[in-house]
Order: C-alpha cells, then sequence, then structure tokens
C-alpha cells in the first residue's frame, strides 16, 4: 500500500539520483570550473534528500529534516537553474519539486 511517507521517500531518493547524475555530467563538461557550485550543491543535495529519506522510514526527526531538506533543495534548484544543460535543467525541476514537498509535509 502506498502512503504519503512512502511518496515521499521515493521522490527524495529520486531527487538525490538526479543530484547525482547532474554532478558527474557536470564533471564530463567543458569549463567544469564554472560548475563547481552546482557540483557542491548538488552533491550536499543528494545527501541531504537520502538522509531524510532514512529518517522518515525510522520516524526521528521528521520536521526538522523535512524543513532543511525543502531549504537544500530550493539552493540546488536555483543553482542548477543558472546553467542550461539538460541535466542540470532536469535537477533543478525536481529539486524543485521536493522543496515543495517536503516543505508541505513539515507543516502538515
Amino acid at each position: 500500500m502506498e502512503t504519503a511517507g512512502n511518496h515521499l521517500a521515493e521522490l527524495l531518493n529520486r531527487c538525490a539520483a538526479a543530484c547525482d547524475h547532474c554532478a558527474a555530467a557536470c564533471l564530463r563538461e567543458e569549463m567544469v570550473e564554472h560548475l563547481a557550485d552546482c557540483i557542491r550543491t548538488d552533491i550536499a543535495c543528494a545527501s541531504v534528500c537520502r538522509t531524510t529519506a532514512q529518517l522518515l522510514e525510522l520516524g526521528v526527526g521528521e520536521q526538522n529534516a523535512l524543513l532543511l531538506c525543502a531549504e537544500v533543495c530550493k539552493l540546488c534548484a536555483d543553482e542548477c537553474n543558472k546553467h542550461e544543460h539538460d541535466h542540470c535543467r532536469a535537477c533543478a525541476e525536481i529539486c524543485n519539486e521536493c522543496a515543495v514537498e517536503c516543505g508541505q509535509s513539515a507543516v502538515a
């Protein structure tokens, strides 16, 4: 049975995977030095998303984790939106979705 928590954990894990993909793809781009902030933000976002998903599964500190995750996902989306690469655009899209879902779940 699909629950709201399961849906959110799945979204968090998909966001983390998109961030991993974006960071790896950025490293293969020309002029990678211009993507350093994007790579750093991708790595941080992936880590926070995975940790938040784990905390949801454990039922520990969900509200604080969700608030932090919403903030980090928004930062990552904003950074990725500065770049024209398809992988950055795709990452920004799922990070925005994740930021909204986490923010709504934190106050629910």
